[in-house]
């Protein structure tokens, strides 16, 4: 009898490693994309949604733009396509969503820039997934556990995205901010020569107003 429960408890504990070794396996797949590149024209990803229900979680930004004097109007357009999903979102300069994959399957995401700058877009993307129980485990005392382990990860993750959503909010509002101070300085050094200019050309024409008076007054 012993010798029977003994087994038992080692076959539960075996189950139990399994479970949380499938458990982090699931953790670690590739269902997430960050990335910050150089928009010229187009520039196109793929990513894949592997379960039918499933909710992606996307946000872009606009960080960085070649133009100098002009940062209004650094919109761009992105175009979503998937299987059972179709969206258009354009002249923006960020955003940030979430909708539903009703069918499994790759999803398109195309990022159109229509001016003639370059544009740094940082990129990121999540497809959240809580799995049935019977996806990963038949014993009734491992679904509660396998359930609270998937929607851990989902928190974890929304903590990651905001993060991200906001570091990438704040290097774009420095880079606008440093753009900003080099305007007012780049325009009080041009109002100071305008003025230094200004200043030279009324001792000019007094200079020669009065050497015509005095000439003037000789003859």
């Amino acid at each position: 009898l012993s010798l029977s429960l003994s087994l038992a408890m080692e076959l539960s504990a075996m189950e139990l490693s399994a479970m949380l070794l499938s458990a982090c396996l699931l953790c670690l797949a590739p269902s997430s994309l960050a990335i910050r590149f150089v928009l010229d024209r187009e520039e196109c990803f793929s990513h894949d949604v592997q379960y039918d229900g499933d909710n992606v979680r996307l946000s872009f930004v606009v960080v960085k733009m070649e133009r100098v004097w002009h940062d209004e109007g650094s919109e761009l357009d992105l175009f979503i396509e998937g299987p059972s999903y179709r969206r258009e979102i354009l002249q923006k300069s960020y955003d940030k969503f979430d909708f539903v994959a009703h069918r499994a399957g790759l999803y398109k995401f195309c990022f159109k820039n229509k001016s003639i700058y370059h544009e740094t877009v940082d990129f990121d993307i999540h497809v959240g997934h809580i799995p049935y129980y019977e996806e990963h485990a038949k014993a009734d005392h491992f679904e509660p556990l396998m359930t609270q382990i998937a929607r851990l990860e989902e928190a974890i993750y929304a903590i990651r995205f905001e993060q991200h959503w906001l570091q990438a909010q704040t290097d774009r509002q420095a880079i606008l901010n440093a753009k900003m101070s080099r305007r007012v300085i780049h325009k009080a050094i041009l109002q100071c020569a305008g003025l230094i200019a200004a200043s030279l050309l009324q001792v000019y024409l007094l200079r020669r107003l009065f050497e015509r008076k005095l000439g003037t007054s000789v003859v």
